[in-house]
């Protein structure tokens, strides 16, 4: 057994501690975190615990831990969207070959300097775009290139964005506004946008986009809702949104069991939604329950941000109600300073004379991602979603249909279908057997962020979007 990668962690917030990290808590003999960078001392002191990372090798900030002599092999940078871009140039520069998270960078022209910036350094730099490496999509790729749909006409693709977590990311939380992240067709459908570009095999010829913020505004608040849902909303027995609902209550992990085709987890629902009493008293005797009875990974997490210290690691309902308070994850979702849209469709035609269309809308009762893919031979139809994984592949000529992938929920599964750790082990293999840049590189991840940037643009000004405009910029 080789010696695992050393790695460097900027940013240890929900990616950087529960997937990254996991990844090298799961697999030491592969990837070890030496050092991190997290302005969130509670953060920072949790990654070093969990890593045996000494103290002297936990810092600050991105510009703190890069000021270092190159600590180890590779740089994980999962900063906020707007962040990104020095940090990586910076690591790169040092010699660090780089994971990024999406979007690679909030502009056209971070994403080039980034781009530039592997060139020049000759390093590697893979961006997590994980879609593609789930078995769900690399079937739909592997069908695809053995000829079992013929000859691909349209494709009609959904990113359906759960209503609880449209209301905590894009509503409450950190990407709710574009001056402070990035548009929403980027921030979240980078991801779509590459799967699109890969599946067809062509660059994209022109754009248009629709879309905007609609229901998520301050004209549909109820009347006299409070500026934060515990200060006494008259309508919190009914309002889907109310905060402790999500929150302490979790009935969006409650909905994902009762999903589930699984009668265990559907017991577990039960078990939370209607007997927390029962659960808590077993809780104490049964270890595993209390990860369900005391809720603490998404989207309950984040609502500790900027919390005093002392309270960080208590999850009680008692502590979550306090914290409701004050924390942005307590507002009401028609009081906020929201700005991006929270539906949008987006036509595209691909220079292979494909087209196909993206919508993306957070009103669903389920999150995950719909498609059909139209051919000359056959139709496929998939479901990627939290509850479970579904590809439907039919046949024109003999008129029957088969299922060609399945997959049931789990929570021994990493996140994104299992596309988070299949996209490190990927990444990780790139440096290991000396390849030039992995599957999801930063110019092939240009394209799904170059059409991004033309779909926002065509949204606002209302114009057919002809991306050669764009390609000349690069």
């Amino acid at each position: 057994m080789g010696k695992a990668i050393t790695a460097i962690l900027i940013g240890a917030g929900n990616r950087g501690m529960d997937v990254y990290g996991n990844y090298a808590i799961k697999y030491p003999e592969k990837l070890k975190f030496v050092a991190v960078a997290e302005p969130i001392k509670f953060r920072k002191e949790k990654f070093a615990h969990l890593h045996n990372i000494p103290k002297n090798r936990t810092f600050n900030s991105w510009e703190e831990i890069l000021a270092e002599h190159k600590l180890a092999d590779v740089a994980f940078i999962c900063t906020q969207d707007q962040m990104h871009v020095e940090p990586t140039l910076d690591a790169l520069d040092k010699g660090y070959n780089v994971l990024l998270e999406k979007p690679m960078a909030h502009t056209l022209e971070g994403c080039i300097k980034i781009i530039q910036k592997v060139k020049e350094t000759n390093k590697i730099l893979g961006i997590s775009h994980v879609l593609r490496y789930t078995n769900f999509f690399s079937t739909i790729k592997d069908t695809i290139l053995k000829g079992d749909l013929g000859d691909i006409i349209n494709i009609s693709h959904r990113e359906n964005i759960s209503w609880y977590h449209i209301a905590h990311s894009f509503v409450r939380g950190n990407w709710r506004n574009v001056e402070l992240s990035s548009p929403m067709i980027l921030q979240k459908c980078c991801h779509d946008l590459d799967l699109l570009f890969w599946i067809i095999g062509a660059k994209s010829r022109k754009i248009s986009s629709f879309g905007g913020l609609k229901h998520f505004i301050p004209s549909n608040a109820p009347n006299g809702s409070p500026n934060f849902c515990v200060e006494g909303c008259p309508i919190e027995k009914t309002c889907l949104y109310y905060a402790p609902r999500i929150y302490i209550d979790i009935v969006p992990i409650i909905q994902i069991l009762e999903k589930s085709n699984q009668l265990g987890f559907k017991i577990l629902a039960n078990l939370r939604k209607k007997h927390v009493r029962l659960l808590t008293a077993l809780s104490k005797l049964v270890k595993i329950l209390q990860r369900l009875r005391y809720w603490r990974e998404w989207p309950v997490e984040p609502i500790y941000s900027g919390i005093p210290e002392e309270i960080s690691e208590d999850y009680s309902d008692e502590t979550k109600m306090r914290i409701l308070k004050t924390s942005p994850y307590g507002r009401c979702v028609y009081k906020c300073d929201n700005n991006v849209v929270d539906h949008q469709v987006v036509n595209i035609e691909f220079e292979n004379n494909v087209t196909a269309s993206l919508i993306m809308h957070g009103f669903s009762e389920r999150e995950g991602r719909t498609l059909r893919i139209d051919g000359t031979k056959a139709t496929l139809v998939g479901k990627f979603s939290d509850s479970g994984q579904e590809i439907t592949l039919f046949d024109h000529f003999s008129g029957k249909k088969h299922k060609i992938f399945s997959q049931k929920l789990t929570i021994n599964n990493s996140g994104h279908g299992g596309g988070d750790f299949a996209l490190v082990d990927a990444f990780l293999g790139t440096l290991l057997q000396n390849e030039s840049q992995p599957l999801t590189n930063a110019h092939d991840s240009l394209e799904s962020h170059l059409m991004a940037f033309a779909a926002n643009e065509s949204r606002l000004q209302g114009k057919v979007v002809n991306m050669d405009d764009y390609r000349k910029l690069e």
